[in-house]
């Protein structure tokens, strides 16, 4: 299942090469990901889990600049018992912008610890 997300690239995004910010790119892919899991899951589901990154792999293909109508896409992977890789693709039109693969962590909330990713999250996700 993918996830995905319309939005313009704002003056904040750009860099001072005149482009989108690699660090704008960073963000977008946690923004889409973050977006994702709102979509799909309940609140009990949000107050008692969390996720953080450990790890982005992103190629960066074209450039783009201030105003350009962009999409973010986002589906999961293979998860792990405690981690789940996810892709994302940031396009205009149809040309691809960027590529990120990123591993995440589920955390428990309350314990602040590493949690198991439960059949419901990958039927809720899948």
């Amino acid at each position: 299942m993918t996830f995905s997300h319309n939005f313009k690239v704002s003056a904040a995004d750009i860099d001072e090469q005149g482009h989108v910010n690699n660090v704008a790119y960073v963000r977008w892919i946690q923004d889409i990901a973050v977006a994702h899991w709102f979509a799909v899951t309940t609140e009990e589901m949000r107050e008692k889990y969390t996720w953080v990154v450990l790890r982005h792999e992103i190629d960066y293909k074209k450039q783009s600049f201030e105003a350009e109508e962009i999409t973010a896409t986002t589906w999961v992977g293979e998860p792990t018992r405690i981690s789940w890789e996810r892709f994302t693709e940031i396009k205009r039109g149809a040309d691809v912008l960027v590529k990120a693969k990123s591993i995440w962590c589920l955390i428990d909330r309350e314990k602040s610890k590493p949690s198991r990713i439960t059949s419901e999250m990958i039927n809720l996700l899948n």
